[in-house]
């Protein structure tokens, strides 16, 4: 029974000192926050939350110190454990208030709203967290109104591109086509050449006349020739007969 007793009696000493260093360590830590040193301050109090996770102040504040870096997800991380496991209504509420606005700064205003009506309910005099659910209605309807304007721009300039698209194949429709059309005249075209090559030259009308008339010229010519020869045949058979 002795022995039990002492070692009763040593871990409640070892309990009771380690209690006074994290009151220790949580004071300076405050001290820390107070002067604008977050990091330091939240270096004190995860010491604390190390050697007693459950320590709601501790993990309160070091939620705290961590929000003013702007570390708002982890924030949202201690106020959501200290909401959970805290049995005192204010802190509770506290909790919910902080969460709501580490929600809020991420622009999760669906999920702060419902921090901030959580605090309400814990206590109804929280008028912070009353002003703050009412501002975070206003942002969650200016997030919604963006989204759809967002929407409706990305549905414009889709709709502009795609009849930008429709135009362009539109002229490289039109460019191939007058493409082929050009191919096929000059094809046409060597093809006329080639049939030409292939037929007769025709004449033209004037050379056709000049032609006709050299003809008319020579035939006459050889009709005169002939006359002449039948008159000279015509003379000496007379004179032979001229007895």
């Amino acid at each position: 029974m002795k022995g039990k007793l002492l070692v009763l009696i040593f871990l409640t000493i070892g309990f009771h000192l380690l209690a006074q260093n994290d009151k220790k360590l949580i004071r300076e830590g405050n001290k820390l926050y107070d002067k604008g040193v977050y990091d330091e301050a939240a270096v004190n109090y995860q010491k604390v939350m190390d050697q007693n996770p459950m320590n709601e102040k501790a993990v309160f504040n070091h939620g705290s110190a961590i929000y003013q870096q702007k570390n708002f997800e982890q924030a949202t991380n201690d106020f959501s454990k200290v909401a959970e496991m805290s049995k005192t209504p204010e802190i509770e509420s506290d909790a919910h208030y902080n969460l709501g606005n580490s929600l809020m700064s991420q622009e999760k205003y669906q999920e702060s709203i419902d921090a901030f009506k959580k605090a309400l309910r814990t206590n109804p005099n929280n008028e912070d967290a009353r002003y703050n659910l009412e501002y975070a209605r206003k942002k969650m309807i200016q997030q919604q109104q963006q989204q759809k304007q967002d929407n409706e721009d990305q549905d414009k300039k889709q709709d502009e591109q795609k009849d930008q698209k429709q135009d362009e194949q539109k002229k490289e429709d039109q460019k191939n086509d007058q493409q082929q059309k050009d191919q096929q005249q000059n094809q046409d075209k060597q093809d006329q050449q080639q049939q030409q090559k292939k037929q007769p030259q025709q004449l033209s009308k004037e050379d056709a006349e000049r032609m006709l008339q050299a003809l008319q010229n020579e035939e006459k010519k050889t009709l005169e020739k002939l006359n002449d020869q039948k008159v000279k045949s015509s003379s000496k058979a007379t004179s032979e007969k001229d007895w």
